[in-house]
């Protein structure tokens, strides 16, 4: 697979992942930057649940970026923050009603009230919750081999 087209001016840095379909099943090998993950179906949607499945994928995107950007964000304020545990639960789109997603991100009691505050603010900011609240585009081709 060929990365997308690049324009000459263009900065922002392109992230790919490639996705295979595993001998015929519904199972399907995902590598992203020399790393291999699997994605599947549970078996009343015919795969073999040997993986989570793409919208659960999606899901622990958003819950690991949450908290990697808190941590990350508290790391830089010099905060001592402890664990910080991001749930998030999704009802896929159906007919005349959007995905919704219910994040419930867990904090120390002992952490001061302004910094919890201040980083279910910067929660909101996490890459992949930008880019699901944001405007998406696709470009879409159909490549023979």
């Amino acid at each position: 697979m060929k990365p997308f087209s690049r324009k000459s001016d263009e900065r922002q840095r392109r992230m790919q992942a490639v996705s295979r379909r595993d001998n015929g099943a519904v199972r399907n090998n995902v590598e992203i930057r020399g790393h291999r993950l699997v994605a599947d179906e549970p078996p009343e949607e015919g795969g073999a649940d040997e993986g989570p499945s793409p919208l659960e994928l999606l899901a622990g995107s958003l819950a690991s970026c949450t908290a990697i950007t808190m941590q990350i964000y508290a790391d830089r304020k010099g905060w001592d923050i402890g664990e910080v545990v991001v749930g998030v639960d999704y009802q896929p789109a159906q007919r005349g009603c959007p995905t919704r997603f219910e994040m419930v991100v867990e904090l120390p009691k002992e952490l001061p009230e302004d910094q919890r505050t201040r980083l279910m603010q910067v929660a909101a900011k996490c890459p992949v919750h930008r880019t699901l609240e944001g405007e998406v585009m696709f470009e879409e081709r159909l490549e023979v081999r």
